[in-house]
C-alpha cells in the first residue's frame, strides 16, 4: 500500500490544477461540501486523492447546473451514509432528472421563441416588399 502523505497536495496546486481559485475551495469546505477535513495545525491545507475526487465531483455538478443547496443535500447523504456511492446515487438521478426536465422546458420556450421571431421578420419583410421600401 502507498503511503498516504505522499499524495496529499497542497491547495494552490489543487486550484491551479483544476483552473479556479483557492478561494472557491476554501468556500466549498465553509459550506461543507468538502466533508470533513483534518487540518493539522494553522498549516497550509493539504487534500487527498478522496478529496480531490470531491472537488472535481462538485465541479462537475456546477457545469451541469445543479445548486449549491442541491450539492449539500448530496454532501450530507454521502458523509451521513460513510461515502457509500449506492446511497448517494438514486438522489443524484432525482436530480439529474428533474434538471433534464427544466432543460427540456428551455429548450422549448426557445424554441417557441426562435419561431416567434422568424415570423415576426418574414412579416416586417414582407411588409417593406409590399411598401416599395425594400433595399
Amino acid at each position: 500500500m502507498s503511503n498516504p502523505e505522499s499524495k496529499l497536495v497542497q491547495i494552490g496546486e489543487l486550484a491551479k490544477s483544476l483552473g479556479i481559485t483557492t478561494r472557491t475551495i476554501r468556500y466549498y469546505e465553509e459550506i461543507g461540501l468538502m466533508g470533513k477535513n483534518e487540518r493539522l495545525g494553522g498549516s497550509t491545507r493539504t487534500y487527498n486523492s478522496d478529496d480531490i475526487l470531491r472537488l472535481k465531483f462538485i465541479l462537475k455538478l456546477k457545469t451541469m447546473g445543479i445548486s449549491l443547496k442541491e450539492m449539500e443535500q448530496l454532501s450530507d447523504i454521502f458523509d451521513i451514509n460513510s461515502k457509500n456511492f449506492n446511497k448517494i446515487t438514486p438522489k443524484l438521478i432525482e436530480i439529474m432528472d428533474n434538471h433534464i426536465a427544466k432543460v427540456d422546458e428551455k429548450m422549448a420556450n426557445l424554441s417557441s421563441l426562435r419561431k416567434d421571431i422568424v415570423e415576426y421578420r418574414i412579416r416586417m419583410t414582407e411588409f417593406l416588399s409590399h411598401n416599395g421600401k425594400e433595399e
